[in-house]
């Protein structure tokens, strides 16, 4: 029975809409299987198609909500959380699929769906909850908003995961596995967004034009006790320690770099992942401008991040000790230049102008990038090397 259907659709031209193509899978393919069934090539590129779209929609949400949230008091139902929940809409179905039929995925990348969506439905009510108790909590590193990332971080990765062993050798599967690595990119790096848009938000109070509503600021100088002045816009927009944004930013981020370079296979994958999510942070900061809503720095020095990622597979020829060791000096040297380069950009071109170029950082986490990132580096060779032996 289970082969007369998966056999039903040869023949018959699949549709080029995305409606047709689920009428046509439902009637051809819906029936229960174990994880690991094979699928037709359609039907991958149809469900990871639908994955990318979800992902966009999160995105999308997410990034309107982080600057929503320094303009305007918390609204559970505000528009980014609706656009946010159009894709958790979809990715709940694509699991649901996913379990139901077995196709698309094995084993290990299914629990990893489904783990990671099952923490992201947990964390949802637990910040509203939250938010009811602690008032605003605006900081993006709240447990609940990390459990939020973590959620969708495992999730990412049984995605990421079933397509690498799913899809067939190609151009197409190289640009969806480029694809999803910029998503978990993104969302990795979301909560250093906290300081992107607080020294922004910060240093449009002292010219005397805020961004944020007055009673937003009214409540949050009201949650510690004191008048809004700018030790009340300091603690609400920039309640993050220096220290905090260059080890994510740089360390942390290269860690995501060196997983993609890996998995996608080509010389100058980092760079490509790393280039596109400038790349989007670059063509929402205009459309949020003219939006009216509160604009964040750019975190262009992500690309010579990406940069001294795809030099360290060069040097090292991915050699399990020399690479990891080449990607922390180099990640360090041009992860802090860049980044140093970019705070220089705003008395340089605007001189004493109230606004920054890139948050304020500290430059002592250079030795923590420096010493734990080939460990961390050196540590993932050696789980993948043990993963291959295995299988094997």
């Amino acid at each position: 029975m289970t082969k007369a259907l998966e056999g039903a659709a040869e023949g018959v031209a699949v549709p080029r809409g995305p409606i047709g193509k689920t009428k046509l899978f439902f009637a051809t393919h819906w029936v229960r299987g174990v994880p690991g069934r094979p699928a037709p090539e359609w039907v991958l590129r149809f469900a990871y198609g639908m994955w990318l779209v979800a992902f966009t929609f999160k995105v999308i949400g997410s990034s309107w909500d982080m600057s929503w949230h320094f303009k305007f008091i918390r609204d559970d139902f505000a528009p980014p959380h609706l656009i946010n929940t159009v894709g958790t809409g979809i990715v709940i179905v694509l699991v649901a699929i996913h379990s139901y039929t077995g196709l698309g995925c094995d084993r290990r990348s299914l629990r990893l769906m489904q783990a990671g969506l099952v923490m992201f439905l947990i964390a949802a009510p637990l910040d509203v909850i939250n938010h009811r108790i602690s008032g605003l909590d605006l900081t993006a590193w709240s447990p609940t908003h990390m459990l939020l990332y973590i959620g969708t971080g495992v999730m990412l990765a049984g995605v990421i995961d079933g397509w690498m062993k799913s899809a067939p050798p190609g151009r197409f599967r190289t640009l969806v596995l480029t694809g999803l690595w910029v998503f978990f990119l993104e969302n990795t790096f979301f909560p250093n967004g906290q300081q992107e848009y607080g020294i922004l938000s910060l240093r449009a109070w002292e010219r005397g034009a805020p961004e944020a509503e007055p009673s937003l600021l009214s409540f949050a100088a009201e949650q510690i006790g004191h008048p809004v002045d700018r030790t009340a816009v300091l603690h609400f927009a920039m309640p993050i320690a220096d220290w905090v944004y260059p080890l994510w930013g740089i360390g942390v981020s290269a860690l995501v770099l060196a997983l993609a370079r890996h998995t996608i296979g080509r010389s100058w994958a980092a760079t490509a992942v790393a280039g596109a999510y400038v790349a989007y942070r670059a063509i929402i900061w205009p459309l949020l401008v003219v939006g009216t809503f509160p604009a964040s720095a750019i975190p262009f020095y992500l690309l010579a991040v990406g940069l001294a990622v795809d030099l360290a597979f060069r040097v090292g020829r991915a050699h399990r000790v020399l690479t990891p060791l080449a990607g922390g000096l180099l990640v360090t040297a041009f992860g802090y230049g860049a980044l140093w380069l970019q705070s220089q950009l705003r008395p340089w071109l605007l001189g004493d102008a109230h606004t920054e170029s890139a948050p304020p950082f500290a430059y002592w986490p250079a030795l923590v990038v420096l010493v734990g990132l080939p460990v961390l580096w050196w540590a993932l060779t050696r789980v993948r090397t043990h993963r291959e032996v295995v299988v094997s």
